[in-house]
């Protein structure tokens, strides 16, 4: 039953959202998408803080969690910095009629990896517990749908259709579904490495949400804009703390 779980929540953090996406670019939703910024940095604190973080602490000596989730951040970045060099590698070697090609094969390797890790951390956070597992799983979803807009529409904007852009987004976000295969398949015989995986999950998303997704909130500073942020930073942690308590 456990699979059961992992299989539907990688594929609905990597395939569905991916259909989500597509759906919101497409469509006059559009304009709403960049509100999902101050949802999804929600879900992703509260899922860390409240959930991942927790558990970990809770299975490991609390410096021992702390210590992992620093060396994680430090591990986002490093692997974050990796990929701009890599993006204005691209930029500065491809700025021809054919940039699209290169561009396209960035986002789909690059996404692919996210989603192959994020598909380890949903079985990892399943393999533990089911509540953790929904509360990963939701933070997954909420962070991926924003990201595979701007994946859409950059696709779109190198010159790609929208059914070839839509089959590459597929294409990497599959990669979840079989990174929460494997991460169940290795993970049940080394139980002791899931607090550890746990803790670099919270890395993860704290790293996501802070360095990511809290500098593009501070880009809108009306205070309407703060006050429709505040509330859905609070949704977002809401989604979480009832999807814990419901399972």
């Amino acid at each position: 039953m456990t699979l059961v779980y992992i299989l539907a929540a990688t594929f609905a953090g990597g395939v569905l959202s991916v259909l989500l996406a597509a759906t919101l670019s497409l469509t006059v939703l559009r304009r709403w998408a960049p509100r999902l910024v101050g949802f999804s940095t929600g879900v992703l604190l509260a899922a860390a803080l409240l959930n991942l973080l927790p558990e970990a602490a809770e299975l490991l000596d609390p410096h021992a969690a702390g210590l992992t989730v620093l060396a994680g951040i430090f591990l986002f970045f490093a692997l974050e910095k990796t990929a701009l060099w890599r993006h204005d590698h691209t930029d500065a070697h491809h700025a021809d009629a054919h940039r699209h090609e290169p561009v396209g094969a960035m986002i789909v390797v690059g996404d692919g990896l996210h989603n192959f890790v994020d598909g380890v951390l949903i079985a990892a956070a399943f393999l533990q517990d089911t509540s953790l597992g929904v509360a990963a799983a939701i933070a997954v979803i909420a962070h991926e749908v924003p990201q595979e807009v701007g994946d859409f529409m950059v696709l779109l904007a190198a010159g790609y259709s929208r059914v070839r852009a839509l089959a590459m987004n597929l294409l990497s976000g599959a990669a979840a579904v079989l990174g929460g295969v494997l991460g169940w398949a290795m993970l049940q015989g080394v139980s002791g490495a899931i607090p550890y995986v746990l803790a670099l999950a919270a890395a993860s998303f704290l790293y996501i949400a802070v360095a990511d997704l809290v500098p593009l909130l501070q880009r809108q500073r009306k205070p309407r804009d703060f006050a429709i942020q505040f509330a859905l930073l609070g949704a977002g942690v809401w989604v979480v703390m009832l999807g814990a308590h419901t399972h």
